[in-house]
């Protein structure tokens, strides 16, 4: 490259620092293409030119001579930002510098932000670390049942209307104004009645949530029959209106029970928001979806019955994804009778889902706890020949054949962990009494032998006054050797066992004071 000729003359400092720019630039391209070593095509331009830089240069180098420095970062749902400064030197901040947010992440799409917003109001923060794995099964049931229920709300209003009158101008506004109070005011009555079922909702949560959906389900068809007899329209919309309010005494009471279930840490609140507004959102779908059946006039009967199923079948998909942590007497069960057979406790899963939802809680059950002494023993010398046996413990368990049941007595001190240990005794002696019907099934002759293997009630073959004393012997010998490895196993489990919900009755054996 010929070196820089400085011309003579009157020559101004800018446009003398323009020149050298320029000639500067020349040669740093024609150092890149050229095949000398860097070095001496430095050395060369070092030595053929001299720049004098002017005032314009020096800020511009005072400009490069900044920097910034991230203050922090931030997480927002998996979104990240930093929080930036502009520095002055290596350890000063800029005089009248502001911080700046920059994003790490690609901006937003629409779409995305639509269902950036929609989780907002369906899920709860920190989902789904916020929750427990069922919670998106069960509230997928939640919703499509809500679909459904409001579905079904149009026609059924649509048919109650058209039954007091209003579509065929039949009853004047102060009739039908006294017969809809009516009818909300003996729902009401029985939403209180149905109310003092108390603890009743904690005990068997799944199987009264069920059987409300049930109730529903029945009061939805009650309502549809009035069309057909709309003479009798008060009495069947009352009724109605109590089967109705019945199951939302149900729902409510056993809600808070399942979200608390869900939720991990300190946020019952938002997930019981939230799972409440997916329920009203599929409500108004449904609704809506009704409403564009309803212009084309199908059959009634059919739509109704195509709604009911969905109904029914997503109330019991959704009652059977619950997972509880605690233990009913229907889990109970579940868990002592796969202890006795394999060793092992079930899982909180397998447990739960195992649980049988057709039992209510008025249902007959084989194992009696909290029972009154009257219907354990239907003799005294029952009960003196096995109060020895429990001299040491907190409770009675005792088979009366006359009535085919296991029962468990409590004394006076028992503790939770009595309740406890005497259903799992209970249920231990309930085994062998079940094992031994078993083995006496297979010695009968072939036209009795398919019956009793499958039947499995206690009044098929029943031991003797002399092998059910043995049996209790022998459950006392089982119990004092595994119960605690029960309850070991059950805790790894995730199981709470000092929560337990067996509903036990409210009898208790008192010790007798001699005068």
């Amino acid at each position: 490259m010929p070196p820089i000729q400085l011309k003579n003359g009157p020559t101004s400092a800018q446009t003398l620092a323009q020149e050298a720019r320029t000639h500067v630039r020349e040669a740093m391209r024609t150092t890149l293409a050229s095949s000398s070593p860097p070095s001496q095509a430095a050395d060369q331009i070092h030595a053929t030119t001299e720049v004098k830089f002017g005032p314009k240069m020096q800020e511009f180098a005072a400009v490069e001579s900044m920097n910034s420095r991230v203050l922090c970062c931030e997480e927002i749902d998996g979104r990240r930002w930093n929080y930036v400064v502009e520095m002055e030197g290596s350890r000063s901040i800029k005089k009248g510098a502001s911080v700046r947010v920059v994003s790490l992440q690609s901006p937003m799409t629409p779409a995305d932000e639509l269902m950036t917003f929609i989780r907002s109001y369906v899920v709860p923060e920190g989902f789904p670390d916020s929750v427990t794995p069922s919670y998106v099964p069960y509230m997928t049931w939640r919703a499509l049942k809500h679909f459904f229920g409001g579905a079904m709300g149009v026609f059924t209003t649509r048919a109650l209307l058209s039954s007091v009158g209003v579509s065929k101008n039949r009853a004047t506004p102060g009739a039908v104004a006294i017969n809809w109070i009516l009818k909300d005011g003996a729902g009401r009555v029985g939403k209180m009645l149905f109310a003092r079922q108390g603890k009743k909702f904690d005990y068997d949560l799944k199987q009264l949530r069920f059987t409300g959906d049930l109730l529903m389900e029945l009061g939805a068809a009650v309502e549809l029959a009035t069309t057909t007899m709309p003479n009798l329209f008060l009495p069947l919309a009352c009724a109605a209106n109590v089967l109705k309010n019945v199951a939302a005494v149900t729902s409510t009471s056993t809600r808070t029970p399942i979200y608390k279930a869900y939720a991990r840490g300190e946020n019952i609140g938002d997930v019981t928001a939230k799972g409440e507004c997916v329920g009203n959102i599929a409500d108004l779908l449904g609704t809506g979806l009704s409403i564009l059946m309803s212009k084309r006039n199908p059959s009634l009967v059919s739509s109704f019955a195509i709604l009911s199923c969905g109904y029914v079948f997503s109330s019991y998909q959704e009652v059977k994804s619950v997972v509880l942590h605690t233990l009913n007497r229907a889990r109970f069960t579940v868990a002592v009778e796969s202890f006795l057979k394999t060793g092992n406790v079930p899982s909180l899963k397998e447990g739960n889902s195992k649980e049988s939802i057709f039992s209510p809680p008025w249902s007959k059950r084989p194992v009696i706890l909290g029972s009154k002494f009257g219907d354990a023993f239907q003799e005294p010398a029952s009960f003196l020949a096995i109060e020895p046996l429990f001299e040491n413990e907190r409770y009675i368990v005792t088979y009366n054949p006359s009535k085919g049941n296991v029962y468990a007595l409590l004394k006076n001190q028992a503790k939770s962990d009595d309740v406890l240990k005497a259903a799992f005794h209970a249920h231990v002696l309930l085994h062998f009494i079940r094992s031994t019907n078993a083995n006496r099934s297979l010695k009968k002759n072939d036209s009795f032998e398919s019956r009793n293997m499958f039947d499995s009630s206690l009044d098929q073959g029943m031991p003797s006054n002399a092998d059910f004393l043995d049996h209790i012997s022998k459950s006392c010998n089982v119990v004092s050797s595994s119960y605690e490895v029960f309850k070991k196993k059950a805790a790894d489990e995730g199981w709470v066992m000092s929560e337990s919900l067996l509903n036990p009755g409210r009898a208790r054996l008192r010790e007798v004071k001699e005068l």
